[in-house]
């Protein structure tokens, strides 16, 4: 991988036109919620806060790439896998957002301080989901493609959200899948469609891990660890 380009304009300015630019999809499903805290002017500052502190600079980002966000987690704060406790205790954004931990989140921030904390690893990487905004149905969490016919709908305005998150300054030689299964599948799809990045490679979804493997919670951290930095 080559090392990140500079360009005139920093990540974090690029990132910051795609969210003040970001609107919810249309004519969902029937019973399908977007989770959207955009509004709230507590998450403009953070979000803000966070670019503005890990991305002001103009090298480029591989981008890590998950399903879309949940209810606890950037539901709350418009950070992906980044809940209020993590975002103000591991990324030292104080704010006064409501909520606790979220398990993805929890994994995330683990692997991050193994990699030599939030400076180190966002200087290099940036996390995103397909979908960049969240789902609920009956007050739970969605994955945007267990819902027929969703995946297809959303296509175009997903396509649209990604372009822009490149044009910050993505490193396009490859992204990583946070998700081996569904989500990689679809990563592909959409790749294979809109030509986004050379090649996509899958890594355990952090929830996964945390919920049905959490006794290797060690090796998989590790596994993170060491497949980004061979990236680099």
């Amino acid at each position: 991988m080559t090392s990140g380009q500079h360009r005139d304009t920093s990540f974090s300015e690029g990132i910051l036109n795609f969210f003040s630019s970001l609107a919810p999809p249309g004519n969902l499903p029937d019973g399908v919620e977007v989770l959207w805290p955009f509004d709230k002017p507590e998450v403009k500052r953070v979000i803000d806060g966070f670019f503005i502190k890990f991305f002001d600079d103009p090298g480029q980002r591989v981008f890590l790439i998950g399903i879309n966000p949940g209810r606890f987690g950037a539901g709350v704060t418009g950070i992906c896998f980044t809940d209020p406790q993590r975002l103000a205790g591991d990324c030292g954004i104080p704010h006064e957002l409501q909520g606790g931990r979220e398990l993805s989140s929890d994994f995330v921030y683990k692997m991050i301080s193994a990699f030599g904390g939030p400076e180190a690893f966002y200087r290099r990487f940036y996390i995103t989901a397909l979908s960049p905004v969240g789902y609920i149905r009956d007050g739970k969490n969605l994955n945007y493609y267990d819902v027929k016919g969703m995946p297809e709908q959303l296509d175009s305005w997903m396509a649209d959200a990604m372009a822009l998150q490149l044009e910050a300054g993505a490193d396009r030689q490859v992204a990583f899948s946070m998700g081996q299964g569904a989500n990689f599948k679809q990563l592909q799809s959409f790749n294979e469609r809109h030509g986004f990045f050379d090649r996509v490679e899958p890594l355990p979804h952090p929830r996964w891990v945390m919920q049905y493997r959490r006794k290797r919670l060690d090796e998989f951290i590790g596994l993170y660890v060491d497949t980004l930095r061979a990236g680099m």
